[in-house]
Parts: structure tokens; C-alpha cells; sequence
């Protein structure tokens, strides 16, 4: 039997790194051409407007320079990229039975189906480019919730408010990144919650990336209109190959006056991913945004939620843990723009790093004139498992008005020998124990999160753990 050469053992992520092969797929060739994008888009059947707006897009990415100022993407050469990659059917299914056996069996082995049965209001799922299913239960339907995919929405009753909102929020010009997803973008959830409608258990949307050298794109735009209320949650992961990945999706949330939005996402990408996303949110009078982010895979990320509180009265929060091993150099945190009076916003992150990983959590909060009254605190708190490991933070506040109380506090630490040796004397092994001490330093996002997100934060964890010690 032929060895596949792209395909990289990797025992301690072993419940991710399954794929199966994708010969039956489609896919355009690599590197980001006019011709690439022209394919893509009559692939996606996008209408006039949305071709001419890829291509702007893709104009853009070739005038603007790679970042530099924070972690290294060298190793990712788009000319390798495959950025369009259609998965084994044609379309997108309802009906769990109809999708195709060997994309069912990966979201099975994810749990996705059974979690949609027990906890979730909604599911959608995308497959490498494509999404391959998405199912909303009927009586969220009934309340007038949209949730579908974002190109029939785009293409159908919704394509105004599509236009209107679509990369608006983060412009193609924004950075070389949020460029090049204006012009190859595939797949995403819409969402639309509409005046006083409350979603009380969750809607979901899991990214699963399967062919090697291959990119994902996917857009998720939600808008959630005056009094309404939804908790959304987003998941991702990827095998692990000898080849450079890219993610770099986006997100694009509005939420209305006195509404409210949570957005929970477990991002567990392979350790080969380059990991680029764009994540924003704006906020108007009365409304409340809340992010409750876990970060644990891909080589390099460049990830920072954005949120824009545009109304007097709006409010922040954002709740995030992020774990750095062998390999990766994760750059990850928030910004949050204080544009009315009487804004408040609350940030609390933990970072852990291990084995020579480099955690580096980077924030600003911004505070403009309009902003007298408005309320900022930020509290990030570092844990380094061993002495070849990192962890860097770099808070900016950019204050313009005398009205405000700002705040920020940071600590920098080590896991207490002292602490472990009273954990082992208690009959745990030292491996447990050490698990158990990261498990509690990250509490605070996990208890955040739906039952089944924090047993598979605190699984991560423990299999992080694994071989950390000596």
C-alpha cells in the first residue's frame, strides 16, 4: 500500500487528524490569478456585483504588503495555496441522510449530529469550500429566525440585506488578509434575528478543512435586530499534513439596540494551519456583545475580535484563553472601540504556553471624544509551563476624553512545584496534576461555555499536556 506523503502522524491530536481522501472532489489550481477568481466565481454562480467586488478585492491583495509586526508567515506562499476546493456533492442538504458517506462520517466522529439533537437549535457545516449541510428546528424558524447559508441568502430574498451588510464592517482594504477573503471567499452562515425574537439554545456552524495545501474562507455574517437575543457558536478543526494550511475567514456581526449576542468559538485547528482570521462586531444603543473565544491550534495566529460600541450604552465583553505548545506562535486578544457615551467593556484572558510554544496577547481599547463615561477594564493573566516557553502582552489604550475609568492589570507566571507536589501527594501523577492546575487557571472560560465546549476545552487541555513533562 502507497504511503501518503502529505499525511503527518501526530498521536497526541489523534481524535482531529483523521481524513479521508478527496479524489472526488474539485479544485481550482493554486495561487490567486484573475483567472483563479473568475472561476471561483462563476463556480459560486455570484452575481454581477459580487464578481466585480472579488476582483477589487484581489487588486487590493496584490497592492498590500504581509504583516510584519507579528508572528512570521513565511512559510505560507500563497502560490501553493488551493483556495476553492468543492467537496464530493453538488449541493447543500436538509436532510442528514442525503449528505455523502464520507462527509457525514467526519461530522459524525465530531459529534456534530448528536449535539444538534441534544443542545442545538440550529447546525450548519462546511466541508473544505463548500457548506454541506444546515438544518434549523422549526420552531426558532417560526419565530422568524433566519439561518441558512450565506450565498442562497445572497442570491435570493435576502440579497439586499446581504449587499448592504457583506464587508462592511471589515472593508477588503482593512488589511492584505481581510483582501484576499473579499476575493476568494466560500461558504458561511447568514443569520437574522428579527425585532424582539430570543433564541434560547444555541445555533452552530463547524468548519472542517480536509485536502492538504488548501485554504478556507468561509463568511459568517449575523445581524441580530432591536431587543432580539442569540448565543451562536462556531468550531473548527483540521488533520494534520507536511504542508502549509491557511485559514482566514471572517466574521461579521451587527448587533441592534437592546439586543444581545454571544459568540463562542473553540478554534482547534491543525499544528500546520497559518490561522489569519478577521472577527468583528458592531454595537448600538443598549445592545451587548459578548465573545467567549478558546484558541488551540494552527502554527501561527493572527486573531483579535473586534468590537465597535457605537451606541451610548453599549456594553463589551470578551472572555478568551488561548494555549501555545510545541511549534506554534499564537497572537491573539481584542480590540474594542468606545465610540458613545456611557460604553462599558470587560476583557479577561488567560494565556498558557508549553514546550517552546509563544503565547503573545496583544489588546487595545480605544476611547474616543464621543465616549464620556465609558468604562474599560482589562485583566490578562499568563501561565508558562516550562523555561523555553514564552509569553508576551502588549496592551495599547488610546484614551481622548477625561471622562472615562480605564483600567488594565497583567500577570506573568509559572505552575508552583509546591503546588504539584501537594496534588501528587494527594495520589494524582504528576502529569494529572499539572493538568488539573491549567484546567483551573482556565475556569473562566470554560464555565462560559455550553456544557460539551468545556469538556472538550478541558480534553484539550489534558491532551496538550501530554508529553509536557521532563
Amino acid at each position: 500500500m502507497k504511503q501518503d506523503k502529505t499525511y503527518v502522524e501526530d498521536v497526541n491530536r489523534a481524535f482531529y487528524d483523521f481524513r479521508y481522501e478527496d479524489g472526488d472532489s474539485y479544485k481550482v489550481e493554486s495561487g490567486l490569478t484573475r483567472e483563479i477568481i473568475e472561476q471561483i466565481s462563476r463556480e459560486k454562480n455570484d452575481p454581477d456585483w459580487m464578481r466585480e467586488f472579488r476582483l477589487r478585492s484581489l487588486e487590493i491583495f496584490h497592492a498590500m504588503k504581509m504583516p510584519v509586526w507579528g508572528p512570521s508567515v513565511e512559510g505560507l506562499d500563497m502560490d501553493n495555496i488551493v483556495t476553492y476546493v468543492r467537496p464530493n456533492t453538488e449541493r447543500m442538504h436538509t436532510k442528514w441522510e442525503d449528505v455523502p458517506q464520507n462527509i457525514k462520517d467526519t461530522f459524525e466522529r465530531l459529534g456534530i449530529p448528536q449535539s444538534e439533537r441534544e443542545s442545538l437549535a440550529g447546525v450548519g457545516a462546511q466541508y473544505d469550500s463548500e457548506l454541506v449541510y444546515h438544518n434549523v428546528r422549526k420552531e426558532v424558524a417560526e419565530q422568524g429566525v433566519v439561518y441558512t447559508d450565506l450565498e442562497s441568502a445572497m442570491r435570493g430574498e435576502y440579497a439586499d440585506m446581504i449587499r448592504s451588510h457583506f464587508m462592511k464592517l471589515v472593508p477588503p482594504t482593512d488589511h492584505k488578509f481581510a483582501a484576499l477573503h473579499g476575493a476568494v471567499w466560500s461558504g458561511g452562515s447568514f443569520v437574522y434575528v428579527p425585532p424582539g425574537a430570543s433564541v434560547e439554545i444555541p445555533l452552530q456552524s463547524y468548519f472542517r478543512l480536509n485536502a492538504a495545501g488548501a485554504g478556507q474562507f468561509e463568511h459568517t455574517l449575523i445581524i441580530v435586530d432591536k431587543g432580539a437575543h442569540l448565543h451562536f457558536i462556531e468550531g473548527c478543526s483540521a488533520p494534520k499534513y507536511n504542508v502549509a494550511n491557511l485559514h482566514a475567514g471572517c466574521v461579521e456581526l451587527y448587533v441592534g439596540e437592546d439586543a444581545s449576542l454571544r459568540y463562542s468559538t473553540i478554534e482547534n485547528w491543525s499544528k500546520n494551519m497559518y490561522n489569519l482570521n478577521t472577527k468583528r462586531a458592531r454595537v448600538e444603543k443598549g445592545g451587548r456583545i459578548e465573545w467567549v473565544s478558546g484558541s488551540f491550534g494552527s502554527h501561527v495566529s493572527y486573531l483579535y475580535p473586534m468590537s465597535i460600541l457605537a451606541g451610548e450604552g453599549a456594553q463589551c465583553e470578551f472572555t478568551g484563553v488561548t494555549f501555545a505548545g510545541e511549534g506554534q506562535d499564537l497572537d491573539t486578544g481584542c480590540k474594542i472601540v468606545h465610540g458613545a457615551p456611557d460604553t462599558t467593556s470587560h476583557v479577561n484572558t488567560r494565556s498558557i504556553s508549553k514546550s517552546g510554544g509563544v503565547s503573545t496577547f496583544r489588546s487595545a481599547v480605544v476611547v474616543t471624544e464621543k465616549a464620556a463615561g465609558s468604562k474599560s477594564s482589562v485583566s490578562c493573566q499568563s501561565l508558562m509551563l516550562d523555561d523555553i516557553s514564552r509569553s508576551d502582552t502588549i496592551p495599547a489604550m488610546d484614551v481622548r476624553t477625561g471622562r472615562a475609568d480605564i483600567g488594565h492589570e497583567a500577570r506573568i507566571g509559572r505552575i508552583s512545584d509546591e503546588a504539584v507536589f501537594y496534588l501528587m501527594s494527594r495520589g494524582l501523577s504528576e502529569e494529572d496534576a499539572r493538568a488539573l492546575i491549567v484546567s483551573g487557571f482556565a475556569e473562566n472560560v470554560s464555565k462560559e461555555l455550553p456544557l460539551e465546549y468545556a469538556v472538550e476545552m478541558n480534553n484539550l487541555i489534558r491532551i496538550e499536556m501530554k508529553g509536557a513533562i521532563g
